[in-house]
C-alpha cells in the first residue's frame, strides 16, 4: 500500500509500505477513504530532526472496515467508521470517565511501540477497535463529499474545538474569545455558538479564515496582536472575556489569552503547546483567580453527541476543508498549509 512518511523537517514522502494485517484479536483493518493534514502535523514539519527510518503520519481518518479480529464484537466488515485521534480500550477507568486520551491500554497513532501507524495511508491497522472506532450507520464511501468532510472533522478538529468550549464552561450568555483562526479555532467558534455564547471574539488576521469564522458564529474579529490586540478585546468585552479558547499552542497565543481573560475567567487551551513553561503566578493567573484548563481532546467521548447534527446538516464543520489532494500529493498539502495557502487539506485515496 501507499503511506505518508516524514523523514525530517519539510521532508514528507509517500512511499510503498507493507499492507497492515490483523495482529491481535482486538484489531480491525480499515481502508481509508478520507484523511487529512492537521495543524499539529506542521510542528514536526518545522522541527523534526532528520531520520533514516522516517515516521508515519496522520491521526485523522474515516473509512470502511475490511476485516476484524476474533474478539471484536461491535464492528464487522463493510461498516463505515470514524477513527478518533486517540486509540482507547473503552473499558478502563479513564475511558469510562470520558477521558480516552488518558486510556491506560491505548495510545496515539504513529506510535511504533503499540504498532499504530498513521492515517495518511491507504489502510490502517486499528488496535482496540471496539473502544476506538465509531460506526456510522447509513454512510458509505460514496456518500456526499461535503458530509464525508464533516464526518472527518469528528476525528479531531471539531471534537477538539468542542472540548475547548466545554472545558471552558461556555454557556448561554457567555463572552468568549477564540485565539487562532486555524481549523480548531474556527470550530471552537462554532462550538461556542452552539453552546449559547452571546459574544464571540475571534482573534485572527487571515481575512478568508476570519470571514468563515463570522459565518460560523463569531460576532467580532480582532486582527491586532500583542498589547494592541489585548486592548481591543478588553474594550469589546467590557474588561475581558469570561472564557478564552486558545487554539494555537505557541507562547504568544498564551500571552494573549492571559491578557484578554477577565478576573474569575477561564482559559481553555487545546493548541498543542510548543513551550515548556508558561506564567501561572500571582501576576498572571493566581491573583485574578483565573482557571487554566484544556488538554488533548477525548473526541471519542463527544462523537455520538455531535454526530446527529452533522448527519442531518444542522452544522457543517467540514467547511474548514478548502483543499483536497490525492494521497500521492500529500507533500504538496503540507506545503500549502505551511504557506497558509490552505486552511485544512483533505487527502483522498
Amino acid at each position: 500500500m501507499r503511506a505518508t512518511f516524514m523523514f525530517g523537517a519539510g521532508d514528507v514522502r509517500v512511499l510503498d509500505a507493507p499492507d497492515p494485517t490483523i495482529q491481535l484479536p482486538t484489531d480491525a483493518l480499515v481502508r481509508v477513504t478520507r484523511s487529512c493534514v492537521c495543524g499539529s502535523d506542521l510542528h514536526p514539519y518545522h522541527s523534526m530532526p532528520p531520520t533514516d527510518a522516517g515516521s508515519t503520519m496522520g491521526h485523522e481518518f474515516i473509512g470502511v472496515v475490511e476485516a476484524v479480529g476474533a474478539d471484536v464484537r461491535t464492528l464487522r466488515p463493510g461498516d463505515f467508521v470514524i477513527a478518533p485521534f486517540a486509540i482507547s480500550c473503552g473499558v478502563c477507568e479513564f475511558c469510562r470517565a470520558g477521558l480516552q486520551t488518558s486510556c491506560v491500554n491505548g495510545g496515539f497513532w504513529n506510535d511504533p511501540s503499540i504498532g499504530a501507524a498513521g492515517g495518511q495511508a491507504e489502510a490502517v491497522r486499528v488496535p482496540l477497535a471496539d473502544g476506538t472506532l465509531v460506526k456510522v450507520p447509513g454512510v458509505t464511501e460514496d456518500t456526499d463529499d461535503a458530509l464525508l468532510g464533516s464526518l472527518l472533522t469528528l476525528s479531531d478538529v471539531y471534537g477538539t474545538g468542542w472540548h475547548a468550549a466545554v472545558k471552558g464552561g461556555v454557556s448561554a450568555g457567555t463572552s468568549v474569545t477564540v485565539i487562532g483562526d486555524g481549523a480548531v479555532g474556527l470550530l471552537a467558534v462554532l462550538s461556542a455558538k452552539q453552546l449559547g455564547a452571546e459574544r464571540i471574539v475571534l482573534m485572527g488576521r487571515h481575512d478568508v479564515r476570519t470571514r468563515l469564522g463570522v459565518e460560523l458564529g463569531a460576532t467580532d474579529v480582532v486582527a491586532e496582536r500583542g498589547d494592541e490586540g489585548i486592548a481591543a478585546v478588553r474594550d469589546l468585552t467590557g474588561g475581558g472575556s469570561q472564557v478564552v479558547l486558545e487554539a494555537v499552542g505557541h507562547m504568544p497565543a498564551y500571552d494573549q489569552a492571559v491578557g484578554v481573560v477577565r478576573p474569575g475567567g477561564v482559559i481553555s487551551r487545546v493548541g498543542v503547546p510548543q513551550y515548556e513553561d508558561a506564567p501561572v503566578g500571582f501576576g498572571s493567573l493566581f491573583g485574578p483567580n483565573v482557571t487554566l484548563t484544556g488538554g488533548p481532546a477525548p473526541v471519542r467521548a463527544y462523537i455520538e453527541q455531535l454526530l446527529p447534527a452533522v448527519l442531518d446538516g444542522t452544522v457543517d464543520p467540514g467547511r474548514v476543508f478548502d483543499r483536497t489532494v490525492s494521497l500521492d500529493d500529500t507533500p504538496a498539502g503540507y506545503a500549502a498549509m505551511d504557506a497558509r495557502e490552505a486552511l485544512k487539506v483533505m487527502v483522498t485515496p
